[in-house]
């Protein structure tokens, strides 16, 4: 007998991918009160890994930087500024769901913060304590 496990309301129904999706939005959603505004024309996004270019080793990279977990793209030529958050290296460094959550929060601040040019303690007051 084949077929789903669990209802698809459930969360043990969900996939890695899912649950991670769903932890990138609680973080974006915790932001968006306070920066509502600014983050109103912010894409977000959710890749599986970096691009290989960020992998490269060239000048001003060095081989022991680690694998980033997330990159901030301003808005140009009429394309809205985004930030892209990657999945496998923040779920391989995590060793529990909690930590997953912290990590995932922590990095969407780094990147809000990024493309607002601000400290991530200025766009989360709570980011010192993740």
């Amino acid at each position: 007998m084949r077929g789903p496990l669990a209802p698809s309301h459930v969360p043990i129904a969900k996939s890695r991918g899912e649950r991670f999706d769903d932890l990138v939005l609680d973080a974006v959603d915790r932001l968006r009160v306070r920066w509502s505004k600014e983050l109103a024309s912010v894409e977000f996004a959710v890749e599986e890994v970096p691009q290989a270019s960020e992998l490269i080793d060239g000048p001003g990279r060095l081989a022991s930087e680690p694998i980033p977990f997330g990159r901030a793209e301003p808005a140009a030529g009429g394309e809205p500024a985004m930030v892209v958050v990657y999945r496998r290296p923040m779920e391989a460094r995590a060793r529990d769901r909690e930590q997953l959550a912290g990590l995932v929060h922590s990095v969407v601040v780094e990147q809000v913060a990024s493309l607002l040019g601000l400290t991530p303690e200025a766009v989360d007051p709570g980011y010192d304590e993740n």
